[in-house]
Protein backbone atom coordinates (compact mmCIF):
# COMPACT_ATOMS: atom_id res chain seq x y z
CA UNK A 1 0.00 0.00 0.00
CA UNK A 2 1.34 3.42 -0.95
CA UNK A 3 0.35 6.96 0.43
CA UNK A 4 0.00 9.72 -1.62
CA UNK A 5 1.86 12.77 -1.12
CA UNK A 6 -0.72 15.71 0.15
CA UNK A 7 -1.38 18.36 -2.31
CA UNK A 8 0.76 20.67 -0.92
CA UNK A 9 3.83 18.54 -0.78
CA UNK A 10 6.63 19.21 -3.39
CA UNK A 11 8.30 16.43 -4.82
CA UNK A 12 12.14 16.83 -4.23
CA UNK A 13 15.00 15.27 -5.44
CA UNK A 14 15.76 12.12 -4.45
CA UNK A 15 17.65 11.27 -1.47
CA UNK A 16 21.19 13.22 -1.86
CA UNK A 17 24.22 11.32 -3.00
CA UNK A 18 27.02 11.24 -0.42
CA UNK A 19 28.64 14.17 0.09
CA UNK A 20 31.94 12.95 -0.64
CA UNK A 21 31.32 12.01 -4.13
CA UNK A 22 30.72 15.41 -6.03
CA UNK A 23 33.36 16.91 -3.77
CA UNK A 24 35.98 14.16 -5.24
CA UNK A 25 34.91 14.98 -8.75
CA UNK A 26 34.94 18.91 -7.81
CA UNK A 27 38.64 18.77 -6.22
CA UNK A 28 39.98 16.70 -9.26
CA UNK A 29 38.50 18.78 -11.57
CA UNK A 30 40.37 22.01 -9.39
CA UNK A 31 43.87 20.27 -9.71
CA UNK A 32 43.54 19.27 -13.64
CA UNK A 33 41.86 22.95 -14.36
CA UNK A 34 45.23 24.64 -12.38
CA UNK A 35 47.98 21.66 -13.83
CA UNK A 36 46.42 21.51 -17.72
CA UNK A 37 46.46 25.88 -17.32
CA UNK A 38 50.19 25.38 -17.29
CA UNK A 39 52.00 26.32 -20.74
CA UNK A 40 49.08 25.41 -23.11
CA UNK A 41 49.47 24.58 -26.74
CA UNK A 42 47.62 28.32 -27.22
CA UNK A 43 46.82 30.27 -24.03
CA UNK A 44 43.50 32.10 -26.33
CA UNK A 45 42.24 28.79 -26.80
CA UNK A 46 42.50 27.82 -23.42
CA UNK A 47 40.40 30.37 -22.53
CA UNK A 48 37.85 30.02 -24.45
CA UNK A 49 37.46 26.68 -24.45
CA UNK A 50 37.74 26.60 -20.19
CA UNK A 51 35.84 29.38 -19.33
CA UNK A 52 32.21 27.42 -20.28
CA UNK A 53 33.76 24.43 -18.46
CA UNK A 54 34.45 26.34 -15.37
CA UNK A 55 30.63 28.37 -15.40
CA UNK A 56 29.02 24.79 -15.76
CA UNK A 57 31.06 24.06 -12.68
CA UNK A 58 30.13 27.26 -10.66
CA UNK A 59 26.84 26.37 -11.85
CA UNK A 60 26.81 22.95 -10.41
CA UNK A 61 28.68 24.01 -7.35
CA UNK A 62 25.61 26.98 -6.37
CA UNK A 63 22.84 24.07 -7.14
CA UNK A 64 24.90 21.40 -4.37
CA UNK A 65 25.09 24.55 -1.88
CA UNK A 66 21.05 25.45 -2.30
CA UNK A 67 20.07 21.74 -2.11
CA UNK A 68 19.44 21.08 -5.31
CA UNK A 69 21.80 17.97 -5.80
CA UNK A 70 21.83 14.91 -8.41
CA UNK A 71 22.48 11.69 -8.01
CA UNK A 72 26.27 9.94 -8.11
CA UNK A 73 25.71 8.67 -11.73
CA UNK A 74 24.46 11.81 -13.18
CA UNK A 75 27.43 14.03 -11.62
CA UNK A 76 29.72 10.60 -13.37
CA UNK A 77 28.38 11.48 -16.72
CA UNK A 78 28.75 15.52 -16.29
CA UNK A 79 31.85 15.43 -15.47
CA UNK A 80 33.11 13.58 -18.17
CA UNK A 81 32.76 16.71 -20.25
CA UNK A 82 34.46 18.73 -18.09
CA UNK A 83 37.61 16.14 -17.37
CA UNK A 84 37.93 16.10 -21.35
CA UNK A 85 37.01 19.68 -22.02
CA UNK A 86 39.80 20.92 -19.83
CA UNK A 87 42.22 18.07 -21.47
CA UNK A 88 41.25 19.60 -24.85
CA UNK A 89 41.65 23.07 -23.93
CA UNK A 90 45.54 22.73 -22.80
CA UNK A 91 46.37 20.46 -26.04
CA UNK A 92 43.59 22.30 -28.75
CA UNK A 93 41.32 19.66 -29.63
CA UNK A 94 42.66 18.55 -32.97
CA UNK A 95 46.34 17.70 -31.24
CA UNK A 96 45.32 15.62 -28.05
CA UNK A 97 47.28 12.46 -27.59
CA UNK A 98 44.70 10.43 -28.70
CA UNK A 99 45.70 7.73 -31.55
CA UNK A 100 44.91 4.81 -29.58
CA UNK A 101 41.30 5.47 -30.14
CA UNK A 102 41.70 6.85 -33.78
CA UNK A 103 44.27 3.63 -34.77
CA UNK A 104 41.37 1.24 -32.79
CA UNK A 105 38.66 2.28 -35.10
CA UNK A 106 40.42 3.15 -38.21
CA UNK A 107 39.90 6.90 -37.89
CA UNK A 108 41.95 9.51 -40.35
CA UNK A 109 41.27 12.74 -38.33
CA UNK A 110 41.59 13.02 -34.26
CA UNK A 111 38.50 12.16 -33.33
CA UNK A 112 39.02 13.13 -29.12
CA UNK A 113 36.34 16.05 -30.26
CA UNK A 114 34.08 14.01 -31.46
CA UNK A 115 33.99 11.76 -28.60
CA UNK A 116 33.93 15.47 -26.09
CA UNK A 117 30.56 16.18 -28.41
CA UNK A 118 28.79 12.74 -27.16
CA UNK A 119 29.20 13.61 -23.75
CA UNK A 120 27.84 16.85 -23.82
CA UNK A 121 24.72 14.61 -24.45
CA UNK A 122 25.17 13.37 -20.72
CA UNK A 123 23.41 16.17 -19.07
CA UNK A 124 20.20 15.01 -20.80
CA UNK A 125 20.56 12.79 -17.69
CA UNK A 126 20.72 15.23 -14.79
CA UNK A 127 18.07 17.55 -16.98
CA UNK A 128 15.22 14.74 -16.60
CA UNK A 129 16.50 13.52 -13.62
CA UNK A 130 15.83 17.14 -12.30
CA UNK A 131 11.98 17.55 -14.21
CA UNK A 132 11.33 13.88 -12.54
CA UNK A 133 12.46 15.21 -9.27
CA UNK A 134 10.24 18.04 -9.07
CA UNK A 135 7.38 16.24 -11.44
CA UNK A 136 7.65 19.08 -13.98
CA UNK A 137 6.55 17.20 -16.83
CA UNK A 138 3.56 14.62 -16.17
CA UNK A 139 3.53 13.12 -20.08
CA UNK A 140 6.55 10.13 -20.51
CA UNK A 141 6.77 10.91 -23.88
CA UNK A 142 7.72 14.92 -23.71
CA UNK A 143 9.74 14.06 -20.30
CA UNK A 144 12.47 12.20 -22.60
CA UNK A 145 11.71 14.60 -25.48
CA UNK A 146 12.82 17.79 -23.10
CA UNK A 147 16.53 17.36 -22.41
CA UNK A 148 16.92 15.78 -25.89
CA UNK A 149 15.59 18.85 -27.28
CA UNK A 150 17.19 20.89 -25.19
CA UNK A 151 20.92 19.47 -25.74
CA UNK A 152 20.11 19.81 -29.52
CA UNK A 153 19.73 23.38 -29.02
CA UNK A 154 22.72 23.80 -26.56
CA UNK A 155 24.84 22.06 -29.75
CA UNK A 156 23.62 23.75 -32.24
CA UNK A 157 24.58 27.14 -29.92
CA UNK A 158 27.80 25.99 -29.25
CA UNK A 159 28.45 25.31 -32.85
CA UNK A 160 27.47 29.90 -33.55
CA UNK A 161 29.64 30.44 -30.92
CA UNK A 162 32.63 28.24 -32.45
CA UNK A 163 31.91 30.24 -35.72
CA UNK A 164 31.83 33.83 -34.57
CA UNK A 165 34.94 33.44 -32.38
CA UNK A 166 36.58 31.90 -35.13
CA UNK A 167 35.87 35.02 -37.08
CA UNK A 168 36.65 37.24 -34.54
CA UNK A 169 39.78 35.60 -33.22
CA UNK A 170 40.94 34.77 -36.69
CA UNK A 171 44.39 32.79 -37.59
CA UNK A 172 46.15 29.95 -35.55
CA UNK A 173 43.98 30.85 -32.50
CA UNK A 174 40.41 30.94 -34.20
CA UNK A 175 41.04 27.54 -36.59
CA UNK A 176 42.44 25.77 -33.00
CA UNK A 177 38.90 26.81 -32.01
CA UNK A 178 36.71 25.92 -34.13
CA UNK A 179 38.69 22.49 -34.41
CA UNK A 180 36.92 21.20 -37.89
CA UNK A 181 40.14 19.54 -38.81
CA UNK A 182 39.21 20.20 -42.97
CA UNK A 183 35.87 18.51 -41.91
CA UNK A 184 33.14 20.70 -44.09
CA UNK A 185 29.92 18.77 -42.14
CA UNK A 186 32.44 19.13 -38.76
CA UNK A 187 29.30 21.41 -37.10
CA UNK A 188 26.72 19.07 -38.32
CA UNK A 189 28.19 15.43 -37.25
CA UNK A 190 29.48 17.32 -34.14
CA UNK A 191 25.71 18.14 -33.61
CA UNK A 192 25.05 14.68 -33.90
CA UNK A 193 26.97 13.47 -31.64
CA UNK A 194 25.76 15.54 -29.26
CA UNK A 195 22.27 14.46 -29.38
CA UNK A 196 23.61 10.66 -29.54
CA UNK A 197 25.47 11.41 -26.15
CA UNK A 198 21.61 12.30 -25.07
CA UNK A 199 20.07 9.64 -26.48
CA UNK A 200 22.06 7.00 -25.36
CA UNK A 201 22.16 8.68 -21.80
CA UNK A 202 18.45 8.88 -21.92
CA UNK A 203 18.77 4.99 -22.11
CA UNK A 204 20.82 5.04 -19.25
CA UNK A 205 17.96 6.43 -17.35
CA UNK A 206 15.56 4.68 -18.33
CA UNK A 207 17.55 1.53 -16.99
CA UNK A 208 19.03 2.53 -14.02
CA UNK A 209 17.52 5.88 -12.94
CA UNK A 210 14.58 7.36 -11.62
CA UNK A 211 12.61 6.01 -14.84
CA UNK A 212 13.25 2.39 -14.32
CA UNK A 213 12.10 3.06 -10.65
CA UNK A 214 8.66 4.74 -11.58
CA UNK A 215 8.19 2.20 -14.37
CA UNK A 216 8.26 -1.20 -12.01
Amino acid sequence: MTTALPPTATPSLAPPPPHWFPKLLLAIYLIEFVALGINPAERGTWWAENVPIFLIVLALAVLYVRGTRFSNLAYALMSVLLFMHTVGGHYTFEKVPFDWFNNLFGFKRNMYDRVAHFSVGFYAYAIIELTDSYGTIRNRTISYLFPLCVIGTVAMAYELIEWVYAEVAGGNAGAAFLGSQGDIWDAQKDMLADTSGAIFALILYALFGRGRREAA
